[in-house]
């Protein structure tokens, strides 16, 4: 005979009660293959997917230039009172630029110079011009009274001291190339003096290789940085069209240099640069941090801007651009970004190398440079990360502090990043000036979920779109 272990009184009644206040069962089927087109559930993007809406954007990058705006004032104080110098005439030993968060003469600033003259361009909005001309504009007024309160000495202002003797290409080349864009496109500015000053520096000033190219005597003697590229290249292309009865001269410079630095840094196998070269080294170690192949990619971009069609020199600078946008897109990580190292993805995602090249990808696409088809939809993923980098305050985040030349991967990896890293700001806001145009110029839809470029408009009504 059988005998039942029967449970106590009050653990019956109380799984009693927890059967009757149980909820009630989801009878729902789960979602299958039978069911449901699974192709059709939402992805969890981190950074955003899908076509970019052109007012979206702009309300990023005014965000940023509010942002600037308010942290590099545009006047001179009285070094001992703190107050404005409100006529410029009565600069003297006591006179500074104010100071904000960033400086008026750097080279990232001359990034972000011509970055909101090329979304004034694009957007027709008058405080991206403004913000550039009267910035400028203020230097090169100040500068000469600056001087004349030196008095033949060392002028007081350490920021004006880079404008009126400016010591490497940082100082002149990238806020150069921007005046000269100013100036031609008809700003009433007194730039020229200070175009020839800087354009000085640059030609006859710079420490050079024996074949002429760009280099510096640090971290070894002639050292080829690939951030000279843009510091000094683009101002070299630009003065062709500036400086017309030397137009020839110029154009030849800038390819020749380009042409130098290719040969030396340029990696074909990766379609990448890296970003040091020593001359006296037998083997060179190729790390390819991100800004610097960004600079490379922006040089490529102002030289064909500037260099006539028909210049013989123009198909070896495209094909090398085209050569490294393949390089480039390749690198591109799952949530848009760009790292670091740009063959290293467990190197951090930086912001101001994906800006650039979201910029520069979208600039060769409108100009016809390469096939939207293929590198539009990256184009539009790296925007969507670059906007997702740009705070509630308008400052860019995960940007990399100023970098030096190094022979190992933990130098690149620990670079801090910090918002007020001054590379970024320009970036940003020249790639969202040329998203712009692309969103206005491509046919971009979103097809089966993804992404896709089109050769014409197309009928979005139909449950299938596509070109015949």
């Amino acid at each position: 005979m059988k005998t039942h272990r029967l449970l106590p009184i009050a653990a019956t009644a109380a799984l009693a009660c927890m059967a009757a206040n149980a909820p009630a069962q989801d009878k729902t089927p789960t979602a299958n293959d039978s069911n449901t087109p699974l192709h059709l559930l939402k992805p969890a993007y981190r950074t955003g997917y899908g076509v970019a809406d052109a007012a979206d954007v702009k309300r990023v990058i005014d965000r940023v230039l509010g942002y600037i705006s308010q942290n590099t004032p545009a006047y001179v104080v009285d070094s001992r009172t703190g107050k404005p110098v409100d006529d410029l005439d009565k600069i003297d030993s006591h006179s500074r630029l104010a100071q904000g968060a960033f400086r008026l003469t750097s080279y990232e600033w001359g990034v972000t110079y011509s970055a909101v003259q090329a979304a004034y361009h694009a957007t027709g909005d008058k405080a991206y011009r403004d913000y550039a001309y009267d910035r400028m504009g203020l230097l090169a007024k100040a500068a000469p009274r600056f001087k004349a309160a030196a008095k033949g000495g060392a002028v007081a202002d350490r920021l004006m001291r880079r404008v009126l003797d400016p010591g490497s290409l940082d100082d002149c080349g990238a806020i150069c190339s921007a005046m000269i864009k100013a100036r031609l496109d008809g700003a009433d500015l007194p730039l020229d003096s200070l175009i020839a000053n800087y354009f000085n520096f640059i030609a006859n000033k710079e420490h050079r290789l024996a074949d002429g190219t760009f280099a510096r005597l640090r971290p070894y003697r002639n050292s080829v940085w690939l951030d000279d590229m843009f510091m000094g290249i683009p101002a070299v292309a630009f003065m062709g069209r500036y400086d017309k009865a030397n137009s020839a001269a110029h154009y030849d410079e800038a390819v020749k240099q380009v042409r130098q630095f290719a040969d030396r840094m340029f990696v074909k196998e990766k379609g990448l640069f890296r970003h040091g070269w020593v001359e006296g080294m037998a083997d060179h170690p190729a790390y390819h941090w991100g800004r610097a192949n960004g600079w490379a990619l922006l040089t490529l971009c102002e030289v064909l801007d500037a260099l006539p069609e028909n210049h013989e020199g123009r198909a070896e600078v495209l094909g090398l651009l085209q050569a490294h946008v393949r390089g480039l897109a390749a690198c591109q990580g799952k949530d848009g970004f760009w790292h670091q190292l740009l063959d290293r993805n467990d190197s951090y995602e930086e912001t101001s190398a994906t800006a650039i090249y979201v910029y520069c990808m979208a600039h060769a696409i409108n100009k016809g440079w390469i096939d939207a088809m293929t590198y539009g939809p990256a184009v539009m993923l790296g925007w969507h990360a670059v906007a997702s980098a740009v705070n509630e305050s308008g400052q860019v985040e995960g940007v990399c502090v100023g970098t030096g030349m190094g022979f190992d991967p933990s130098f690149y990896y620990y670079r801090p990043v910090n918002v007020f890293a001054a590379h970024g700001y320009g970036p940003v806001i020249w790639a969202g000036a040329e998203m712009i145009s692309l969103l206005k110029g491509q046919h971009p839809y979103s097809n089966d979920s993804a992404v896709l470029f089109y050769r014409t408009k197309q009928n979005t009504s139909a449950p299938i779109f596509g070109e015949k």
